[in-house]
């Protein structure tokens, strides 16, 4: 295994390149670099986007999704935060992805670890995503969690299952980032996912029900 700070040398030049605060030691020669971020600049009138947020917000929720934790191992103690936006992306090699907001306070701490665990959560684990939802608080206070086998990355106690990654690139995408990882390890838990999967559909959590 090449090491985690080489893994995550494409997220460590990202944060670079937007001025945001990294560890200490220079990115693997070898690393991929990320193009900076455009200047900013006026939006005219002509260029404005002709979709109004809540109408955009309010059909995108139509889509029902799973729901996840991503965790790491950061410095300064475990980070996490809630992701909806979590998708599998490539079997060879086997790749994951999620997005994150630009504005996430959570999202460097994670680049500085150069890895994450994907926890997916079950039905009746709608409190402890909306623990990990906000900012600020101390989201691991009585969580019970064990070191995922090859990142260290928090794995969360009884979730359906997990998936253990590097960081393998990072992309602009908006007004957020598309983290891909690479996968290491995974599994699940029988007992955990015999209740079936914690979903998320316009604003609401909710059961499958086949």
């Amino acid at each position: 295994m090449m090491g985690h700070a080489g893994m995550a040398a494409t997220a460590i030049r990202y944060l670079r390149s937007v001025g945001a605060p990294t560890a200490a030691a220079p990115p693997a020669p070898h690393a991929r670099s990320v193009g900076a971020r455009p200047p900013l600049r006026a939006v005219r009138e002509d260029e404005r986007a002709p979709l109004d947020p809540a109408e955009f917000r309010s059909v995108l929720g139509h889509f029902a999704s799973g729901v996840t934790i991503i965790t790491a191992p950061a410095e300064t103690g475990p980070a996490g935060f809630a992701c909806q936006s979590f998708a599998s992306l490539s079997l060879d090699p086997p790749l994951v992805a999620f997005m994150v907001g630009r504005t996430s306070t959570t999202w460097p701490r994670l680049a500085r670890a150069g890895v994450f665990c994907v926890n997916v959560l079950g039905a009746a684990q709608g409190d402890l995503c909306r623990a990990f939802a906000v900012s600020g608080a101390d989201k691991f206070a009585g969580v019970r969690h064990t070191p995922a086998p090859v990142t260290g990355s928090p794995r969360l106690a009884d979730v359906p299952a997990w998936i253990d990654c590097t960081i393998h690139a990072v992309h602009t995408g908006g007004d957020h980032l598309i983290v891909v990882g690479r996968v290491e390890a995974l599994g699940t838990d029988p007992t955990a996912a015999a209740h079936g999967p914690l979903l998320f559909h316009r604003g609401a959590f909710g059961r499958f029900t086949p």
